[in-house]
Formats: C-alpha cells, sequence, structure tokens
C-alpha cells in the first residue's frame, strides 16, 4: 500500500447530528432542531405552525409548499434527536482525545450557523457561539489534528426559512456570506481549510435538509441552487481574499451508476443518472453552467433569474478541490429490466445482483469509490478527498462489553484498497479519507441512533435513553493501526 506523504486520515461529523447543545448559549433554531426522529422503514418529519394556528407536519423527503407565515417549530409529543445529538457540545475535549488516540490527523466537522448568528438575520454574531469553536479548535490543535469545516451542513438557521423560505430568496446570499466572513476571520490561521456545502446536490431530493426550502417546486429548487451556487462562489474570493493560504472546496453526495443492463437505453439512462448529480460540481469546478443542464431547463420550463456578473462571480469562485462522499452504487434502466433496491442514500436506483448489501439495503461496492475517483480526477482534474464513507449497522454489547464490528472492518478496508489503487495505479491526486460517523452520532436520513458508523460506541438509544459514555469498538484499534501507518497496515 502506497499512500503520499502527508495524506490525511480521520473522520467526519457534521454539528447538527452530534453536538447537541441545541438551545444552550443563545444558538438559536436550525432546520434540523424541527425535524423528528424516525426509522428506515417510518420517515422522519418537519413540524410547523400555519400561519392559522393548526400544527401539522411533512415527511422530511416529501416536503411541500407551505404559505408564507408558517412557524416551524418542535411540536410537543415528538422526539426530536439532534436537540442533544450525542453531545459532543460537553464531551468535545474527550471525544478529540479519542480521535488523537486513534492517529487522527485531521477532522471534519461542521460549524453550525444558528450557534453565531441564531436566525440568520443578525447584523452581528452570538460570541457564546464563536467561543465554542475557539474551544474545539484549541483542542485540536493541542494534538496537531487539522480541522476540516463544512460551513453549511444540512442545517439553516429556522429564521430565514420564516423570513423568505431561506434559499429561495436571493437575500440569504448575503446572510451567508456575513456567516462566512465572520468565520473566515475569527479563525484566520486556524482553519486552512473549508468546504462551503454539505451534498449541495442533494436540494433536488432533500430540499428542507439541503436547504430549509418549504417547496416541492423545481423550480424554487432549482433557483435556490443558483442562489447557493453564486454564495459559494462569493465565499471562495472572499475566503482567499482574508487568508490566501485557505483552501476551499464543495461536497458531493457520489455514488457511482451503472446501466441495468448493456441496453443503450439503459446505458443513456445511467448517463443522465450520473449527469443529475455531476451538474453541481460542474458548476462548482468549471464555473459555468453546463449545455445538458441547460437543455433540461429549457424542456421543463424552468427558468433560473440571474443578476448581471452572476457568470463572471461563478467563473472566478470556483473551488480549490472537490470533496465528496461514497457510501453505495445504483443501477439505472428501464424498469422491466432491473428491480429497484431496498436502500440507499437518498436517491435509490436499481438492485445489483453482484453486490452485498447492509443492514439498511446501501449496496456495497469498493470497486465503484475507484471508479468514481477516477471519474471525478479526469473530468475535473483537481485534487479530491473522501470526506464520507462508511457502514451503517446494527451493533452489539457481548456480554464482556465488546463490540466486535469485523464488518465495518472489512467494508472501509475495501475501500481503502480501492482508494490507494486510484492513487499508485492510475494517478489520482487524493488529498485524504475522513470515515463517515467516525464516533457514532445521529442519521441524518432516518434519524436513528441504530444506525451505528462509528468507531466510538456512544451510549444513546433510539428512546432518547443513555448516559452519553464512549467506548471503543474493535475497529478503533484497526483504525489505529491504519493511520498511524499511512494506510500500509490493513489487517
Amino acid at each position: 500500500m502506497s499512500f503520499p506523504k502527508g495524506f490525511f486520515w480521520g473522520g467526519a461529523t457534521a454539528a447538527n447530528q452530534f453536538e447537541g447543545g441545541w438551545d444552550k448559549d443563545g444558538k438559536g433554531l436550525t432546520s434540523d432542531d424541527v425535524t423528528t426522529n424516525g426509522t428506515h422503514t417510518v420517515p422522519r418529519r418537519v413540524t410547523y405552525i400555519l400561519p392559522d394556528g393548526t400544527p401539522g407536519e411533512c415527511p422530511l423527503f416529501q416536503m411541500k409548499s407551505l404559505p408564507a407565515g408558517t412557524k416551524f417549530v418542535p411540536l410537543e409529543g415528538n422526539l426530536y434527536p439532534n436537540h442533544d445529538g450525542i453531545d459532543f457540545y460537553g464531551h468535545y475535549a474527550e471525544d478529540i482525545a479519542l480521535f488523537a488516540e486513534m492517529g487522527f490527523n485531521c477532522f471534519r466537522l461542521s460549524i453550525s450557523w444558528a450557534r453565531i448568528f441564531p436566525t440568520g438575520l443578525e447584523e452581528t454574531p452570538n460570541e457564546k457561539g464563536l467561543e465554542f469553536y475557539d474551544k474545539v479548535f484549541a483542542e485540536m490543535k493541542k494534538y496537531d489534528i487539522e480541522p476540516f469545516v463544512t460551513i453549511s451542513h444540512y442545517e439553516t438557521p429556522v429564521g430565514l426559512a420564516e423570513a423568505w423560505n431561506s434559499w429561495a430568496d436571493r437575500r440569504t446570499i448575503d446572510c451567508y456570506l456575513r456567516y462566512c466572513e465572520t468565520i473566515f476571520k475569527r479563525y484566520k490561521g486556524i482553519v486552512k481549510y473549508w468546504m462551503t456545502f454539505n451534498e449541495i446536490n442533494c436540494i433536488e431530493l432533500g430540499p428542507w435538509m439541503a436547504a430549509a426550502l418549504a417547496t416541492d417546486s423545481e423550480q424554487v429548487k432549482f433557483q435556490a441552487a443558483h442562489h447557493q451556487f453564486v454564495a459559494s462562489a462569493k465565499a471562495v474570493l472572499l475566503g482567499h481574499e482574508i487568508d490566501p493560504e485557505n483552501k476551499i472546496g464543495c461536497m458531493l453526495a457520489a455514488t457511482e451508476c451503472y446501466p441495468a443492463t448493456c441496453h443503450p437505453d439503459d446505458v443513456h439512462m445511467a448517463w443522465e443518472k450520473t449527469s443529475q448529480n455531476r451538474f453541481f460540481t460542474d458548476v462548482h469546478c468549471r464555473g459555468y453552467y453546463p449545455s445538458y443542464k441547460l437543455k433540461y431547463f429549457e424542456r421543463k420550463g424552468i427558468k433560473i433569474e440571474m443578476e448581471d456578473g452572476d457568470a463572471e462571480i461563478l467563473k472566478k469562485g470556483t473551488v480549490d478541490y472537490l470533496a465528496f462522499s461514497y457510501y453505495m452504487s445504483s443501477i439505472n434502466g428501464d424498469a422491466s429490466r432491473m428491480t429497484k433496491a431496498e436502500g440507499g442514500n437518498l436517491d435509490v436506483g436499481g438492485k445489483n445482483p453482484y453486490l452485498k448489501a447492509s443492514d439498511w439495503g446501501w449496496q456495497i461496492d469498493p470497486v465503484g469509490l475507484r471508479n468514481c475517483l477516477n471519474e471525478l480526477y479526469d473530468r475535473y482534474q483537481m485534487p479530491l478527498m473522501v470526506v464520507e464513507n462508511g457502514l451503517g449497522a446494527f451493533d452489539k454489547k457481548e456480554e464482556d462489553g465488546s463490540i466486535n464490528d469485523d464488518y465495518r472492518i472489512d467494508y472501509l478496508r475495501d475501500h481503502i484498497i480501492a482508494m490507494e489503487k486510484a492513487v499508485s495505479e492510475d494517478g489520482v491526486d487524493l488529498m485524504g479519507y475522513t470515515p463517515w460517523g467516525c464516533i457514532d452520532l445521529v442519521s441524518a436520513s432516518t434519524g436513528e441512533m441504530a444506525k451505528r458508523y462509528g468507531f466510538i460506541y456512544v451510549n444513546k438509544f433510539d428512546d432518547g435513553t443513555g448516559d452519553y459514555s464512549r467506548e471503543r469498538k474493535k475497529s478503533f484499534f484497526w483504525y489505529q493501526k491504519v493511520c498511524k501507518s499511512n494506510g500500509a497496515d490493513l489487517d
């Protein structure tokens, strides 16, 4: 095994899924604070009160358009697992020490926008929120762990949703840039690596989760995506101006898509599915709208409102690197030639008969990661980073207290081997690897704790009980060897 010197090994999390402290020290409500628990069969729900005072709820991935004046609030009688997460807010020093023990030289986390600007509309930041991240970054520096910070990771201040349907309105760009300027200046010289939006392509599939959009309109979703593109490009330019050492990337939810058969129509449908996702990175990395998407807008009657100068901003504000998540592959084609998969990362395609699947039906495909790395590097010719990859599974404690998650070790080992081949045999420029949920946290799609990803077990459960104590799994000690050997020791 041969990874380059200085390769980043670590883990990835998100504030809304593990931080907790949802109402502490002036933090405001976020889009995730009004999203209930769920399971892999019962969807999470977004709760609200209509202008006439009627309480209501929408399934997270079937969001409908709601009237102006709707208030998004937690409703009594529901469980909101993200309110407490795994209480990183109270355990950050302990958790970072565990990451250091594993050998992390980097850690991907996000800053909660509403912890800094509680409604998103404020002119001045919440100092208590900034002080929390001061302490987190200081603790990381103690162990020489490099921060990789996602600026907006599946949570937007609810105040923006209530004011003007958040990213549907261009005014959100200025609110986002005020937030960016605050954290770029506060953490100058402390944080060098940033990502503007998490899995930006998921705005199509989960508009509330990705952008706090109360809508089912494709027109509104793509207009909001344009506002995020402009915000990202402006953030890149601003970040470079504040600190030329900053490296600012974007983040894609990547799934390798194969044709269901060698029928030419299936091959084309697989291309269409891939292009649906790559559109977002085409704009981020190339700086313009690709012709295939402009034709799609034309067919669908979608009209993107652009202001003078937007095209130039997109061109100037391309990202420095491309980060992406990879969990699974899928297939696409005519329905008569494939069987629908049982589960997937937001977008479910066909079932691949050559692959095994996780407990949640996500199809396990390490070779697909190698294919994806090659396709993305060939397409954009810029540094890549795998910032999410992992296996959600039911972990069982043995009578002696041990947690023998060999299935997770096998999954990660095979994906690391695929990465190494992409680097050493194919010449891909890969910066690092941060497996998802390096410590157990709340699942974004289902709101479960039972769907565990971590090397570290957290005693919190789906009914809200638990003492939040931390325990090392078998994979903890395995990944420790991986980190400390720069990927050479995978036994």
